[in-house]
């Protein structure tokens, strides 16, 4: 079964929101596909056209480059991930409970009961670990946080600090650690893959259990240091 979900994400990143139209939705599949197959350096509007079966002048309607698709796909990510958080965590009173399922979100969020019927989340999984810092690791990064480019990823690291702060209300730095969170599950799944001598984890039959403990160890060891004061 599919979810009828449609996300509000922001209008700076497309010319026509693809979320509207059947072509549109074709765009998003199988951007996500494609990029997955031969990676974001190689991915072409002209190589999206030929597998819709339709024109690049098509796919230009929708989107101005593939930089603002690539971010469109992230922060479609970012609020299904929002998304999950919420669902999962409505009836739990306990904090600590809550970030252990906020944790195992940031970690893969691909794990799901359904889907929805455009978007292959698994494979947007391995995009937002291969490709996601190029999203806003670039020399306009600036410019477009003025656009609001960002907005889904600080509610959604402002959502996991909130949390945070709920277990240790002194802790000094519930951003920064909600954002390392983030990038420490998309870090040691990569280096995983592809460069193991960068991190003790080991992965097997695509279980990633082993990462979740690891930012479960990090957060909670951070958290229940007493001794951690703001610096004077």
């Amino acid at each position: 079964m599919a979810f009828a979900i449609q996300f509000k994400l922001n209008d700076q990143l497309f010319l026509r929101d693809p979320q509207d139209t059947k072509l549109g939705r074709r765009i998003i599949q199988y951007s996500i596909v494609l990029i997955d197959e031969i990676g974001f350096e190689d991915f072409t509007f002209k190589k999206l056209a030929v597998k819709i079966q339709s024109t690049e002048a098509s796919v230009y309607r929708y989107f101005e480059n593939k930089h603002k698709l690539l971010v469109y796909l992230l922060s479609w990510y970012w609020e299904w991930m929002k998304f999950r958080i919420d669902y999962n965590t409505i009836n739990i009173e306990e904090p600590e409970k809550r970030l252990k399922i906020v944790i195992s979100a940031i970690v893969d969020t691909a794990k799901r009961n359904a889907s929805i019927d455009f978007v292959d989340e698994d494979i947007l999984h391995r995009i937002v670990v291969a490709e996601g810092t190029k999203t806003y690791h670039t020399k306009l990064v600036d410019q477009e946080n003025k656009k609001g480019f960002w907005l889904t990823l600080k509610s959604l690291n402002k959502k996991i600090a909130d949390i945070i702060l709920e277990i240790q209300p002194d802790y000094p730095y519930p951003r920064a650690l909600a954002s390392t969170l983030l990038e420490m599950a998309n870090n040691h799944i990569y280096f995983a893959e592809h460069l193991p001598a960068m991190t003790d984890i080991k992965l097997k039959d695509g279980d990633f259990n082993p990462v979740v403990d690891l930012l479960e160890n990090f957060a909670f060891g951070v958290l229940n240091n007493k001794n951690i004061n703001k610096a004077e």
